[in-house]
């Protein structure tokens, strides 16, 4: 059996040899500072999106990293044999260097060679073109995944799988009719095989890039002996790659990123990138040909943990205890970088999972408000060996601290919940009164739909979930809004307000001290919110003092300027870095004053940008609202206005 630690050290080695000579970046932080479009890093290319649209990487023209990601939009989907909500994406990056000859047959290298992955298990797919958008078929992938077949295709004939009077390695243009015996590659449209963070290319927004794919697929039932489609509620369909049945299994994607979304359409960007992508807990499954990704050493232990703590099998009860498992992982993984539980964001995203867990734990077990720590500490023993966590006593503590906080608020909602059902008539008790109770006090279906039915009512889950649908729908329209404004598009505002933040961190550690330390940021087209440790509250007069501080500097039309360091002489010289964050050694300081000689400069941070070339650009800074967000911290939302102060 392979390891997960081994297979990502394999892939990282692989890509940093002598021959592809690649640059090592370490993983970012699961919340992007000052990336308003997405609540988590879902992706790899997510951090990287400025360095696609053509900024230069002080690391370089080719990186490769393994990313921690999260992804919300999975959590309906967990509970099969191989999605999750938290995951790592193995990556690597050409930033205008080399394109898709060199990556189809490096990733195809890679997954032969070092993982040992037998070839006539492999599939692919590539882009079928797209006449909204004047986007040609991916002929030249074709043919570079012909030729990288055509040289294994003895094995293939030896063991079987192809014709000897069909030498060809066939392409299959219509993949939802089914599949011969002889196709190896195949086309999809932009469903399938095209990327971009916003999806198909009608849905991005202008200034994102995007381009076409080419994923590789796992075949883990070849001779039809495990009968996973015949066991597949997709039975009754023809099988395929991404038919969706279980027998494929999606190990990797390279996206060729060479558009950029236009007023008019589409335009090239200003280098052809590659941008790869795949799923650490995925590839190792196929090496251990597992179609259940939850049975590696990614997920095991803790499957095994619940075994010994709840007494209950994994057979039999797969989808709750996977569900269970993902989500105490992902909120270890949020946790540890100083998320709590909330009603906004991601704070509420983390309330989700760990209630999510409970009710799962509840089905298993019994027990409203089951204790998590154990399992938890089984997830920071799996990864004891990488660099996702730090402090290893005081964030047991803190875990246990939350998880435990959590658990008895939990208690106290189901508690209010069931009064408010108690006080209900019958004609009352219906499908939104049940999305009621879900929405207003985390009240689960299955619990509502048991109280229900003691009542000779019965509740439709088609019916809840239609509520629950179109309530998610208008919250997605909202949350477009919200979101508008990410530093992505390097807009006007977005640049101001960004810079206006490095003046307000300095402002704030003069006024109320240099412990201070920046714990988040997010900026809209609107205004910056700024997020810092702080032990008390902050009086009027303090919030004076910093918002004049800071339109003293403004007032000064200082120069903003910008250099690449190394990272251990940045700090030497001054430059603030983010608590917590990870940097390559490689670092852009912005320093704003004019000199960057200690003690003659207002501002210098450690930094990736975008940021306007003299402050006198900004206009006036004004703080609109502070608020306590937290044990110890605080948080401050501020706007720029072309006015002066009274």
């Amino acid at each position: 059996m392979m390891k997960s630690a081994d297979l990502r050290q394999k892939y990282l080695d692989f890509f940093t040899d002598k021959i592809r000579k690649h640059k090592k970046i370490d993983s970012f932080s699961l919340i992007l500072e000052n990336d308003s479009t997405t609540l988590f890093t879902s992706s790899g290319m997510q951090p990287l999106v400025r360095y696609l649209l053509g900024e230069k990487h002080s690391m370089g023209k080719k990186l490769v990293d393994s990313q921690k990601c999260f992804r919300a939009e999975d959590i309906e989907e967990v509970g099969d044999n191989r999605h999750t909500t938290m995951f790592e994406m193995l990556g690597n990056w050409s930033l205008g260097d080399y394109f898709k000859k060199e990556q189809l047959e490096w990733f195809f290298d890679f997954l032969i060679k070092e993982v040992k992955l037998d070839p006539a298990r492999l599939y692919v797919t590539i882009f079928a073109g797209d006449k909204k958008t004047n986007t040609p078929r991916d002929t030249e992938s074709e043919l570079i995944w012909k030729t990288q077949f055509a040289q294994i295709q003895k094995d293939f004939q030896d063991k079987g799988i192809i014709d000897r009077e069909n030498p060809l390695i066939t392409v299959n243009v219509n993949p939802e009719n089914g599949m011969n015996k002889t196709d190896r590659i195949f086309y999809y449209g932009v469903n399938k095989n095209w990327w971009s963070r916003s999806g198909i290319p009608e849905n991005m927004p202008v200034g994102e890039p995007g381009g076409p794919d080419s994923e590789v697929f796992f075949d883990f039932d070849p001779g039809g002996k495990r009968k996973i489609h015949e066991n597949s509620v997709f039975n009754n369909t023809p099988c395929h790659p991404n038919c969706d049945c279980g027998r494929f299994l999606e190990i990797g994607n390279s996206v060729f990123m060479e558009f950029v979304k236009g007023k008019n359409g589409f335009k090239p960007l200003p280098t052809k990138n590659v941008d790869f992508g795949g799923g650490l807990e995925r590839i190792l499954a196929a090496a251990n040909d597992e179609p259940d990704i939850f049975k590696t050493d990614l997920f095991w232990p803790i499957i095994k943990e619940i075994e010994k703590e709840y007494k209950v099998d994994y057979k039999g009860n797969e989808a709750a205890m996977r569900v269970v498992t993902d989500h105490i992982k992902a909120a270890v993984f949020m946790i540890s970088e100083g998320l709590e539980p909330s009603n906004k964001m991601q704070g509420y995203v983390l309330r989700r999972l760990l209630r999510s867990a409970a009710v799962k734990m509840n089905q298993l077990k019994g027990g409203l408000t089951p204790g998590f720590d154990d399992i938890a500490y089984t997830v920071l023993e799996i990864y004891r060996d990488t660099a996702y966590f730090q402090d290893g006593v005081a964030l047991r503590t803190k875990i246990a601290d939350i998880l435990s906080g959590e658990m008895e608020k939990f208690a106290v909602s189901l508690d209010r919940g069931l009064k408010e059902f108690n006080k209900a008539d019958d004609d009352q008790l219906n499908d939104l009164f049940a999305f009621n109770l879900f929405q207003t006090y985390g009240f689960p279906f299955e619990v509502t739909a048991e109280l229900f039915m003691q009542k000779g009512k019965k509740l439709e889950k088609k019916n809840f979930d239609k509520i629950f649908e179109d309530h998610r729908k208008l919250s997605r329209t909202a949350s477009a809004g919200m979101f508008k404004g990410g530093l992505a598009d390097h807009s006007e505002i977005i640049t101001k307000l960004h810079t206006a933040t490095h003046l307000l961190h300095t402002a704030l550690r003069k006024i109320l001290g240099e412990d201070i330390k920046q714990a988040g940021s997010n900026i809209t087209s609107e205004r910056l919110r700024f997020d810092f440790t702080y032990p008390s509250k902050i009086t009027k007069e303090e919030l004076n003092k910093v918002e004049v501080l800071v339109n003293e500097g403004i007032a000064n039309n200082l120069p903003v300027k910008s250099a690449i360091m190394g990272k251990e002489e940045a700090i030497k010289t001054g430059a603030s870095a983010l608590f917590g964050q990870k940097y390559p050694e490689k670092v852009k300081v912005y320093t704003i004053g004019k000199s960057d000689k200690p003690g003659e400069y207002f501002s210098k941070e450690l930094c990736g940008g975008p940021h306007v070339d003299f402050t006198g650009k900004l206009g006036t800074f004004i703080i609109k609202k502070e608020e306590a967000v937290g044990s110890g911290k605080r948080r401050i939302y501020a706007v720029l206005e072309d006015k002066k102060l009274t």
